[in-house]
């Protein structure tokens, strides 16, 4: 089936159209849409029902936004996602086949790539997902729980030893020793590269999702370290300017008392 048809609307079968408004939880989807997955005779539909369904849209960390937005052409893909994935003892809030999380994961990306998602974004967010998934829905849970952490782990511990090592406050990384500063940078990034890979063995078949967030953690480490420097600089700056007002910068909270006002 066509790429351009997988998604549409379901009032009229023509192009989707997105209908969101604001909630104190996050948004509804005001309109159904649904989108045909070629692994499925049905189609899903998302929301079964529009006055309950909810969603914070793309869950994307703020300290990542500048990497994968929280809007653009992935937002009704991950709608869909949004409406595939319940907790265990929840009611299904889309209309169509039953699925797993790690199943709707894979919709997910699938979806994203129909709506022309760059490749690198849509595989990012789709090892986000996934990688929370292992850690709340796979099981046995003590063993998947524990493979995230030394995942994440071992790529946290070693990239702050690296830049330590790289400024010459503890040489302890056999691959960066006591080297011209250009060779411990490019033998670290060689490193940053094989040690994610190496550890992504342990997932079997979500080895992918391990390679991915290991790797984007890795070289990413310091690009997070400097964006929590300047936001802490930023909120401490908003405090001593603010505080006079009593302003605490809570957008939910003053769109609940705006409506508790109006009505």
């Amino acid at each position: 089936m066509a790429n351009a048809i997988r998604f549409y609307d379901v009032e009229t079968g023509g192009a989707i159209q997105i209908q969101l408004q604001q909630s104190e939880k996050g948004f509804r989807v005001l309109r159904q849409f649904g989108y045909r997955d070629p692994s499925y005779r049905d189609p899903f539909v998302v929301p079964a029902d529009t006055r309950t369904f909810e969603t914070d849209l793309a869950s994307i960390p703020w300290f990542f936004a500048w990497l994968v937005p929280g809007l653009g052409t992935h937002l009704p893909a991950v709608l869909l996602h949004d409406g595939l994935v319940v907790g265990e003892r929840e009611a299904p809030t889309h209309i169509g086949p039953a699925v797993d999380r790690e199943t709707a994961d894979r919709i997910l990306r699938d979806a994203m790539a129909t709506l022309g998602t760059p490749r690198i974004r849509r595989w990012i967010m789709w090892g986000a997902v996934t990688l929370a998934t292992a850690w709340s829905a796979l099981h046995p849970r003590w063993r998947w729980r524990s493979t995230v952490v030394l995942t994440l782990g071992t790529v946290l511990v070693l990239g702050t030893i690296a830049t330590l090592d790289l400024s010459d406050v503890w040489d302890v990384l056999p691959w960066m020793g006591h080297r011209r500063w250009w060779l411990e940078l490019l033998f670290g990034a060689l490193f940053a590269l094989l040690i994610p890979l190496t550890i992504s063995i342990l997932w079997g078949r979500l080895w992918a999702t391990a390679a991915i967030a290991g790797v984007l953690l890795a070289f990413l480490f310091h690009v997070t370290m400097v964006i929590f420097a300047l936001y802490g600089l930023y909120r401490f700056a908003e405090w001593t300017l603010s505080r006079r007002e009593g302003t605490q910068g809570n957008a939910r909270k003053s769109y609940i008392q705006a409506l508790d006002a109006r009505f």
